[in-house]
């Protein structure tokens, strides 16, 4: 049996920390498998999927604005 510390696994394999999380928090089931098979995880902030046309979108709300 290998044992590999959090250090270790970081450094190897980074996705794989968050991947564990997340499927911790998904259902038990069919369900939750399918889900997982949907999930994507890259390491840093590059990753493939780009918006078709993204816009930016003002924030109207004054509350929210006085915030930031």
């Amino acid at each position: 049996m290998k044992v590999e510390t959090f250090d270790q696994l970081q450094q190897r394999i980074p996705e794989r920390i968050i991947e564990h999380a997340v499927r911790g928090m998904l259902p038990k089931g069919r369900l939750g498998r399918a889900l997982f098979n949907h999930l994507k995880v890259y390491k840093g902030p590059d990753h493939p999927h780009e918006a078709q046309r993204p816009i930016e979108l003002p924030i109207r709300d004054k509350r929210m604005q006085k915030e930031r």
